[in-house]
């Protein structure tokens, strides 16, 4: 495979500005596939606890890291979410932050089948927030089904997985 193409994003004037230029290269011709449109940037107390939680036992893996800024990009499938340390980086912080963290919300993770971290949970004594239920959600004139349930990773964040059972006709007279 051939070298890719480096493209300065400014022009070099002097021995300084060079260094500049040299670490604004750009790679033009690498793989630019598009990821998903919205990444949720999680903001927790300890990067190795919440690695343990979302790779060991929800089977995430790390696409990649920043050890020395306490960060990581993680993904399962189509689901990407960031994990960076409170305290270290530039953490962006609205308000105080007060656990459980990320009140209000709950990220929906779709997977194949929701038996394999279950099991994975159960073992480490992770409790549940909600337990599995079998749930059908009117979407026009048809319903989705789902699998699904809800824990809370080390920070308190809402996290519900499920897997799809297909779709079905909504029952007349429920329109």
């Amino acid at each position: 495979m051939p070298a890719p193409n480096l493209v300065s994003a400014a022009s070099a004037t002097s021995t300084e500005d060079q260094e500049v230029s040299h670490a604004a290269e750009v790679v033009a011709d690498a793989d630019s596939t598009p990821g998903p449109g919205l990444v949720p940037e999680l903001l927790i107390t300890s990067l190795e606890a919440s690695l343990d939680f979302w790779c060991r036992l929800c089977e995430f893996e790390v696409l990649y890291d920043r050890p020395d800024e306490w960060f990581a990009y993680i993904t399962s499938g189509m689901a990407h979410i960031m994990l960076e340390q409170r305290g270290s980086g530039r953490n962006w912080i609205p308000a105080p932050l007060e656990p459980p963290l990320g009140r209000g919300i709950n990220f929906q993770i779709t997977v194949a089948s929701i038996q394999p971290l279950l099991s994975a949970l159960d073992g480490a004594g992770w409790a549940l927030f909600m337990e599995p239920e079998t749930k059908w959600y009117r979407t026009g004139t048809t319903e989705a089904g789902v699998a699904q349930f809800l824990v809370q990773d080390p920070d308190g964040y809402l996290i519900r997985f499920q897997a799809s059972l297909g779709r079905r006709l909504a029952a007349p007279g429920t329109l």
